[in-house]
């Protein structure tokens, strides 16, 4: 939070300016005004508080700002969100705005960016989430450092929702022909997720123990996550579950 230079005014009064960063290429001040210094301070203390026109100047980055949310939400956040969160900044915030200093990052250039994306052929489901991310970026930043939350009123891409695509009677009769005649370990997992609903992560953690032939069960007690590690390697999560999948002929 800015505090302001305080000094008295010719006329015997007491100034407390404050800077409100560049605009146009020009620099903006707001002054409070008080008999004595203290007075000047306290109303500047004041507007602070409860009004969103006076905002800190940093020299804080982007860059530096992502660092300081993703290693303080690290202990809160599953290492798979935490592993996403630093995917999505990587790939697309920081190339973009990290360079850029907090207090001076427009909603225009938030706007330019989402234009850009979605030329590039990013969804707009996609980039919905990203500038969530951001926003909860810019809202600590907002709460602990005063800084301008630019993207409080930027409207999100409009998402479009897309039809569940199934296959047909004949694409099935196909693939189970397929299966039939190629047995693999890649084909055993498409029959199990074909004929009983599993999931990927769930095919991958399955083991011998979790399947009883005789009474022709399938039991899923865990998944398992690929979650993208820092320094670019891949680490494995499994997560415990319990269900039963009564195995169809």
């Amino acid at each position: 939070m800015s505090k302001g230079t305080t000094y008295q005014r010719k006329d015997g009064r007491w100034e407390c300016r404050i800077s409100l960063g560049v605009e146009d290429g020009k620099r903006k001040f707001r002054s409070f005004y008080g008999k004595t210094r203290d007075e000047a301070e306290y109303k500047m203390m004041i507007a602070q508080q409860n009004t969103d026109e006076v905002y800190a100047v940093t020299e804080m980055t982007v860059k530096e700002l992502v660092t300081e949310w993703l290693y303080v939400q690290s202990a809160r956040l599953k290492e798979s969100t935490a592993a996403n969160y630093r995917m999505k900044a990587e790939k697309h915030i920081l190339p973009n705005f990290g360079d850029i200093q907090c207090c001076l990052l427009k909603a225009k250039d938030v706007y330019a960016f989402v234009e850009q994306k979605l030329k590039e052929g990013l969804s707009a489901r996609y980039l919905t989430d990203i500038i969530v991310l951001l926003k909860s970026i810019f809202r600590y930043a907002s709460r602990e450092y005063h800084i301008k939350n630019v993207l409080d009123g930027i409207v999100m891409p409009k998402r479009y929702k897309r039809e569940v695509e199934v296959l047909s009677k004949e694409q099935q009769l196909r693939l189970e022909h397929f299966i039939g005649n190629n047995t693999s370990l890649g084909t055993l997992g498409i029959s199990l997720s074909l004929y009983m609903g599993l999931r990927i992560g769930e095919i991958c953690a399955l083991q011998w123990g979790d399947i009883d032939l005789e009474k022709r069960i399938v039991t899923v007690r865990k998944t398992i996550q690929r979650i993208q590690c820092q320094g670019g390697t891949q680490d494995q999560s499994y997560h415990n579950r319990a269900e039963k999948c009564q195995c169809q002929a």
